[in-house]
């Protein structure tokens, strides 16, 4: 059975979409674009700067934009290259954009089992585009030709009165309700966009049953002082320009691009992690980015049990199931201080520079 060697979220930054929902952190930063581009490397070249004997094994590589991921014109092409090198590839869509779904579902059988599309379920734009039918059509156009699928909700003060709406179509269409994230807004410490206690969002979302949702709220707002391997296990990577970074607000370790025969560099976190808690926990410490915390398996965060079936095929479970801790090593309690040590003096860099460019 294969394992992860390496969690690789990609980052394509487009942020045009086709919907306008109201909790989406693009237009509430006042970035919202109205356009679509092409990654200007090619499909071959990613390929090749993300290879398995590059990077040490297979990967679970997550694609995702600023807003629509499938408006991103060659991500077809990316994928594909991506899958026929042996990694596992996610992809955050918001299930509209049905040409690129009939594209991938022309894919050989053998690469569909290695993709997973994870489904965000925009229920009060659906309706009001008039897009629920499509974006259940799309889900099935994938699942029968062997992708994984989940289907996952954003809860919020708005989709309230809708609960019981979204449960039964949800169950209608793919014969269970959905997962529920966590709605956030992208500031400071980035608190739940919400207008409850966190107590009272917890009570009324909790009834969706979701491992994903339970695991998030359990961690949330918790700053992570254990050592993690942001940075050797787990990267942020920005899929346009080849900068790859430790996490969200880690600093970028090196271009990918420009050399694709040089070594992946290693340079873990550690306990000075600059984000306020691990928002996207889900991800990162499912996966085993911090071997002291024992969580949920991702698969048990993204599958549903059905009539019909799961909606992860056996393969990608199998794959969802595994943990970095599992195929890397850890480091030496004198290697972890080292590397503290380090990441101490460069975050008190940072600060200090950015005090004297206050004051001027």
């Amino acid at each position: 059975m294969e394992k992860i060697k390496k969690f690789i979220d990609c980052y394509i930054p487009i942020e045009h979409c086709n919907l306008k929902c109201h909790y989406c952190y693009i237009p509430t930063l006042e970035n919202f674009e109205n356009r679509s581009r092409e990654i200007p490397y090619s499909p071959d070249f990613i390929r090749k700067a993300l290879s398995k004997n590059r990077w040490g094994g297979t990967c679970m590589i997550n694609m995702c934009a600023g807003g629509e991921t499938l408006l991103c014109s060659n991500i077809t092409e990316i994928v594909k290259e991506l899958l026929k090198e042996g990694h596992y590839i996610m992809i955050v869509t918001n299930g509209t954009i049905t040409k690129k779904f009939e594209e991938f579902a022309k894919f050989p059988k053998e690469l569909l089992t290695r993709l997973f599309f994870k489904f965000s379920f925009h229920y009060l734009e659906l309706k009001r585009l008039n897009l629920m039918d499509i974006f259940f059509k799309n889900i099935s156009l994938v699942r029968d030709a062997g992708a994984s699928f989940t289907v996952e909700v954003t809860p919020n003060d708005e989709y309230i009165p809708y609960i019981r709406d979204i449960k039964e179509v949800c169950i209608k269409n793919v014969g269970a309700i959905p997962h529920v994230t966590v709605a956030r807004i992208e500031n400071g410490d980035i608190p739940i966009m919400t207008s409850l206690s966190k107590d009272e969002y917890i009570k009324i979302w909790s009834e969706f049953d979701s491992k994903l949702f339970d695991f998030k709220m359990s961690v949330w707002g918790e700053k992570r002082k254990e050592f993690c391997y942001a940075g050797a296990w787990g990267y942020v990577l920005n899929i346009e320009n080849g900068d790859l970074k430790q996490c969200y607000r880690g600093r970028i370790i090196q271009n990918i691009y420009k050399n694709i025969n040089s070594k992946i560099k290693e340079e873990p976190v550690g306990r000075y992690c600059p984000e306020p808690h691990c928002f996207n926990s889900h991800a990162f410490l499912a996966f085993g980015i911090i071997p002291e915390i024992r969580s949920v398996t991702f698969a048990e965060e993204r599958n549903r049990d059905t009539v019909n079936g799961e909606w992860l095929n056996s393969d990608m479970k199998a794959f969802m199931s595994t943990k970095l801790y599992e195929t890397n090593n850890e480091l030496t309690e004198n290697e972890k201080k080292k590397i503290n040590r380090k990441n101490f003096v460069i975050l008190r860099l940072k600060k200090i520079k950015s005090l004297l460019k206050n004051k001027k």
